[in-house]
């Protein structure tokens, strides 16, 4: 092989990788789901459309909680998460309702909920997990919230994304920076920061540089055994945020 063809093979994947990324990066980032359809069958669940700004119409559902109004979590998942699971577990939010919708929109989401008769429009927290944690900090920067849970929060996508890609330029790449550094110093709101001890995808030190910059209270938590994925499995995970939850009430 040439010296000219090994350049043109090199340069061929310096200009196609990065156009690759730049081209698909909200199917890469986002990759929605569609719904299970299976929570539409219990009594306590209701599916709900919400109109997004860009005409989309949002699917989700409406977990009732046992009085009315009551107070509401929001949950916005991670990449490629179906939020349909949490149905299955609501009963750890004891005592609060639960709208879960595969965000586009966070602030509409928020908007609609408040308009719900079902919910008590003073006591709406926002729980984000992963990904979903910019969405639920982006709310938490223009609404007035009861609380934040994040779950392996991120200082910015684009910091996440120079540690997994450090010879790409995802700095001008990325259209979507989801900068929840920037907007943690305005949130006021009580935090709950739970975070995995095993986590490669999102280490701690970026949720860490988040944490400190959280205006609010603030609660720190590791949850040890555990990764990105397994975290929610662990029993403490979910002790934390039923002890935060019952503080907020």
């Amino acid at each position: 092989m040439t010296v000219g063809s090994i350049l043109k093979i090199v340069l061929g994947v310096a200009i196609g990788v990065p156009l690759f990324m730049w081209l698909f990066q909200e199917r890469m980032l986002f990759f929605p789901r569609l719904l299970d359809s299976r929570p539409a069958l219990r009594p306590n669940v209701e599916e709900v459309s919400i109109l997004a700004a860009d005409g989309i119409t949002l699917r989700g559902w409406l977990v009732k909680g046992d009085e009315a109004p009551a107070p509401l979590v929001i949950y916005f998942g991670g990449n490629a998460e179906e939020v349909s699971w949490l149905v299955d577990v609501a009963d750890y939010f004891v005592g609060w309702s639960l709208l879960l919708v595969n965000f586009r929109d966070g602030l509409v989401i928020h908007d609609y909920a408040k308009r719900r008769p079902e919910v008590n429009s003073e006591r709406i927290v926002a729980m984000g997990r992963s990904l979903g944690s910019g969405v639920a900090v982006h709310l938490a920067a223009h609404r007035v919230l009861r609380g934040v849970i994040l779950v392996s929060p991120y200082d910015s996508i684009v910091e996440v994304a120079k540690r997994h890609y450090p010879f790409l330029p995802v700095s001008l790449m990325l259209r979507h920076r989801f900068d929840s550094l920037a907007l943690a110093p305005r949130v006021e709101a009580p935090l709950l920061c739970l975070v995995a001890t095993e986590d490669r995808v999102i280490p701690s030190a970026h949720s860490r540089a988040l944490f400190r910059a959280w205006l609010g209270t603030k609660t720190w938590h590791e949850v040890p055994h555990s990764d990105h994925d397994s975290i929610s499995g662990e029993p403490e995970y979910w002790r934390s945020i039923a002890d935060f939850l019952k503080a907020l009430r």
